[in-house]
């Protein structure tokens, strides 16, 4: 029998007592080390709620070596005697809460700080932390058993973290529940750019190095947070629809990337906002870096990171996640294909756009092509695992099941849902049963049942 997230979460509460060095001051307690996500029970962190990154990374491509100072604001929870920062095998050199040195310790991934005084419920606080190191990816059968995170490029990193891997780099609380505004600084060696979320505030120049600083006003998850560093060709601008494009691509790819990447993704980004509703950030673009042993590409927000274009479909599929994944993010991480199958469903509708095959013609191709007792319908889309989140039927299933939903409730009521959808919970979290409770309320049909055959039932349904 499955936990309920409250009883998750209060047993990660409960370790935390385990975890402390000093006695909680009366009415105070330990914030939990983690939020209590099925998929990443110690990801994230109980008792407070961040409110803002102030980033500054030194980053030394010839060593790798990154030294970094990270600056987090937030706000108390509950009265708190400690409490807990996700980071990963960088060496932390000192922290501050609220300008004053704070006792601190590690285990494992995890970062336990003790202000001096405790926190009162309600309070504002700033934690300083110093740290630096060598960051290393992560790797493993979840993204495509690709290494993730921070990857070492011939000239740079490059930066994708979906799902874990921003505490590779820096602390935080590393679950998309806690999102945040962000500031980062991104130091380099003179003719890198540092390309990172939001808008360009400014570059200078000192001596031999140069700092890029990089603004995000609108709340993001950790996971799509980047600093990717590289030689780039930028192309500035913007969209036919008003909205702000930054473009970088490694002039390595020049000649290899078979799409022209900065028109279709002012293109892209115009019609998804007609079609979903306004774009939700400051500035829409691409970072299109040679990384071949990435396999993949990530919707870092503003600014999704391509491994190399090879598709406009691709291009599509990440824009789309600006509104499917970034604007609304998911709640617990068993809810991915609320963003994969989002995205991918919208592939689909960038194909009906440009007249190249209908909607409903994809899906059944696609339903066509997989027998019923191929392993792709054994998957459960509504809660894949941990291992598996990123399984194929999560991306095709679960678009299957949107175009489905279409045909079932009609385009107004469909069309009306998704631009509603991603209107009320603009830059917030959401989870599969809220989806369902909209459907039902727009269409005004009853679909518990067909969301359970599509989203939870293994077996291949009948259309």
């Amino acid at each position: 029998m499955a936990l309920s997230r409250s009883a998750r979460l209060a047993a990660v509460v409960l370790a935390a007592s385990s975890f402390c060095l000093v006695a909680a001051a009366p009415g105070a307690k330990p914030g939990s080390p983690g939020v209590g996500d099925p998929y990443f029970p110690q990801l994230g962190n109980g008792g407070f709620d961040v409110r803002h990154y102030d980033l500054g990374l030194d980053y030394d491509p010839a060593t790798d070596r990154l030294d970094a100072r990270a600056t987090l604001t937030a706000k108390a929870l509950k009265n708190l005697s400690s409490f807990h920062l996700d980071l990963q095998k960088l060496t932390v050199e000192s922290v501050e809460v609220n300008g004053r040195r704070a006792d601190f310790g590690r285990r494992g991934d995890d970062l336990r700080i003790t202000p001096r005084h405790r926190l009162e419920k309600g309070d504002r606080f700033t934690v300083e932390v110093v740290y630096g190191g060598v960051p290393e990816p992560l790797s493993g059968p979840i993204v495509f058993g690709s290494d993730y995170g921070w990857m070492k490029t011939g000239d740079g990193v490059f930066v994708a973290c979906e799902p874990n891997a921003a505490s590779t780099w820096f602390p935080g609380s590393d679950h998309p529940s806690d999102k945040a505004t962000f500031d980062i600084r991104i130091k380099a060696p003179k003719g890198l750019t540092g390309v990172s979320n939001g808008r360009l505030v400014s570059t200078t120049t000192q001596g031999d190095r140069t700092t890029h600083h990089w603004r995000t006003d609108k709340p993001m998850a950790t996971y799509l947070a980047t600093a990717t560093i590289g030689r780039f060709d930028v192309q500035r601008g913007v969209t036919p629809g008003g909205t702000p494009i930054y473009v970088a691509v490694d002039p390595v790819l020049k000649d290899s990337n078979s799409v022209d990447v900065y028109g279709l993704t002012a293109e892209i980004t115009d019609h998804w906002s007609t079609l979903f509703g306004p774009y939700p950030f400051e500035e829409t673009g691409a970072i299109v870096d040679d990384m071949p042993q990435a396999g993949f590409s990530l919707e870092t927000q503003t600014k999704p990171v391509y491994s190399a274009v090879r598709s406009e479909s691709t291009i599509a599929h990440e824009l789309a996640h600006q509104w499917f994944g970034d604007s609304v993010s998911p709640e617990e991480w068993d809810d991915i294909w609320l963003n994969e199958g989002f995205a991918t469903y919208s592939q689909w509708l960038w194909e009906e756009h440009k007249g190249r095959g209908t909607a409903h013609d994809l899906m059944r191709a696609s339903y066509h092509a997989r027998p019923a007792e191929s392993a792709f319908w054994q998957t459960v889309v509504g809660d894949p695992q941990r291992d598996t989140m990123f399984a194929s039927a999560v991306y095709n299933r679960g678009a299957m099941t949107l175009q489905v939903l279409r045909e079932k409730i009609g385009d107004r009521a469909f069309f009306k849902l998704l631009r509603t959808w991603a209107s009320d919970y603009r830059y917030a979290n959401a989870e599969t049963g809220e989806f369902i409770a909209y459907a039902e309320r727009i269409s005004g049909q009853q679909l518990d049942g067909f969301f359970r055959t599509w989203l939870f039932t293994k077996g291949k349904p009948k259309l």
